[in-house]
């Protein structure tokens, strides 16, 4: 058996090759190190300095066409275009039945046409239009009195009547104690107003009892409706009462629009902005003369 020192003597053409395939390995090694200290270095190199991070400032944006609210302005209704071919009485005439003399007369508040009709013997006839629109089964009506309960022998009587000139109310109204806008409501006792049917409403002050005195009256038409799905959907969108009230009015809705609004001025009597809310709508009907005068509760006498 052979010694391990002999085999370098047995193979001594096996030396070259060695030293050679060391340094080829060593070669290699050195290339894998460059290369994978390489990136490394890159990203050193290309890395940013580190930033102070800025607070994200709030976006404001402006508010939305529901969240502002508008004064309130009525817009005549499209429809119907006539309630009753009858005209009516916005305001009532001057002293009459002895009555004193007053600086605005008996007035309701309620939008006012004009409207000017050929008759058969092509005379033109003049048409007042006294009316209004409403949701409400048992409406509120209002009126500027500038007559007053010191007046000892006067009465005052507001009646509701059907297409056929039947009462569907009636009943006496105590006058204020200062000329003033007054609301007349109709009792949970009365029949509720019906969908597409109109009414004719009536004041009438008596300076004087005596049967045959001519009162001081005023008169109109109103209808109760149905809201179409739009109007709903915009009622829905919005729960600030003053924006309910921009919608009724725009939409030709007189006395939900006037009556919401009496109600809120009622109980915030020095607000400001409510004060001018009233004073846009109406003058918006031509009402601006009594557009600063008081308000006072419905006047109903039971």
């Amino acid at each position: 058996m052979k010694q391990e020192k002999d085999i370098p003597t047995l193979y001594p053409q096996s030396k070259p090759y060695l030293v050679k395939l060391m340094k080829w390995l060593l070669t290699i090694a050195l290339i894998l190190s460059s290369t994978t200290q390489y990136p490394a270095r890159v990203i050193a190199q290309t890395k940013q300095p580190a930033t102070t991070k800025q607070p994200v400032q709030p976006v404001k944006t402006p508010a939305s066409p529901q969240q502002r609210t508008s004064r309130p302005a009525f817009v005549l209704p499209k429809v119907p275009a006539r309630l009753s071919p009858i005209s009516g009485r916005r305001a009532g005439m001057g002293s009459r039945d002895n009555c004193p003399a007053v600086a605005t007369a008996l007035t309701a508040l309620v939008p006012f046409q004009e409207e000017q009709k050929v008759s058969k013997q092509r005379d033109k006839l003049v048409i007042k239009i006294v009316e209004g629109l409403t949701t409400s089964e048992r409406p509120t009506f209002w009126f500027y009195v500038p007559y007053t309960q010191d007046l000892s022998t006067s009465n005052a009587e507001f009646s509701l009547q059907d297409s056929e000139g039947k009462d569907v109310y009636r009943n006496a109204i105590a006058l204020p104690p200062k000329p003033s806008v007054i609301g007349i409501s109709l009792p949970e006792n009365v029949t509720s107003l019906k969908v597409g049917k109109t009414y004719r409403w009536y004041l009438k002050v008596r300076c004087k009892q005596q049967t045959a005195s001519v009162p001081v009256y005023v008169e109109g038409d109103i209808q109760r409706m149905n809201l179409n799905y739009r109007v709903i959907q915009q009622l829905e969108a919005t729960t600030d009462p003053r924006q309910k009230i921009a919608i009724y009015a725009k939409e030709g809705i007189w006395f939900d629009a006037l009556t919401m609004l009496a109600q809120i001025r009622l109980s915030n009597y020095n607000d400001t902005s409510v004060k001018e809310d009233w004073q846009s709508l109406l003058q918006s009907v031509n009402l601006g003369n009594i557009s600063t005068a008081p308000i006072v509760n419905s006047t109903n006498r039971q």
